[in-house]
């Protein structure tokens, strides 16, 4: 059974690593470590939060990976780091050896599937079509009051096409093959070193992070929503990417030097370093 929390609870922020537990770290990319852009392609990664990145990479042995609705290449572009990833939400997924899996797809089917995603988005003012290769987007953030008009019409091209499923988002709906999630790419890469034999964390926004969420709370791990949005699985929260990058900067604090069992609460609206 799914555990959820109601809209009303206020679940606490997230404790920081205690003692020698050994944390294998899990973050979700757009709306969790960089905020929201109207165009996808115009979201870049500051100097700054890169060397947390690798901070963070080398204080955990290795055990860092990004799992992203984005495709493998465009998180590789992004990021320009050397470790593992998961790409639309696992269907790519590339191990901290470097060692890549890309599920297979019908090429006739996948053809069907973008003639029939660019004809929907023709039809639709203010919707916006994202390649991604195995699989498309179409997002609607810069009219947020046509998702739901949008919704009904992915989910029913989703229904006409066989072996693939609709993935709602933030203001974005998926259609994607059927097979792969967030949770099912993050216990993929638990079953392999790095990340074996530690307690995972995985750090999420949407509802496609809800699914890793689940996966990680069955492995007595930590599940942290970034926002506000209920219900969720998630046992601990933070108000958005500034206070992530706030709470990764007192989280390998630390692992580096020893700390309370939790981070003073992360300044949600502020960019200052700690």
């Amino acid at each position: 059974m799914n555990r959820t929390v109601p809209p009303a609870s206020d679940l606490p922020i997230p404790p920081l690593p205690r003692g020698n537990e050994r944390w294998a770290l899990f973050l979700d990319v757009d709306g969790t470590l960089l905020d929201f852009q109207d165009d996808p392609a115009a979201v870049a990664v500051d100097p700054p939060l890169r060397r947390r990145l690798l901070a963070l990479h080398d204080a955990l042995e290795g055990a860092v990976a990004l799992v992203s609705g984005r495709a493998l290449a465009d998180l590789e572009r992004l990021f320009d780091l050397p470790w593992a990833m998961a790409g639309l939400h696992g269907l790519e997924l590339r191990h901290a050896d470097g060692a890549r899996r890309v599920l297979p797809v019908d090429p006739a089917s996948h053809s069907l599937l973008r003639r029939r995603a660019r004809r929907l988005a023709r039809s639709l003012d203010g919707v916006q079509l994202e390649d991604k290769g195995i699989a498309v987007a179409l997002h609607c953030r810069r009219h947020p009051d046509r998702y739901d008009t949008l919704l009904a019409a992915a989910a029913e091209l989703a229904d006409s096409l066989e072996g693939y499923e609709l993935q709602a988002g933030n203001l974005v709906t998926e259609i994607k093959p059927e097979g792969m999630d967030k949770g099912r790419a993050v216990g993929a890469l638990l079953e392999r070193p790095p990340f074996r034999d530690r307690r995972p964390v995985y750090l999420g926004d949407d509802l496609t992070d809800e699914h890793a969420f689940e996966a990680i709370d069955r492995r007595d791990g930590l599940a942290i929503r970034v926002g506000d949005r209920t219900p969720t699985a998630a046992r601990f929260t933070l108000p958005s990417p500034a206070a992530v990058q706030h709470w990764l900067a007192c989280v390998h604090d630390a692992i580096q030097q020893g700390a309370p069992s939790h981070a003073l609460r992360p300044e949600g609206d502020s960019d200052r370093q700690p």
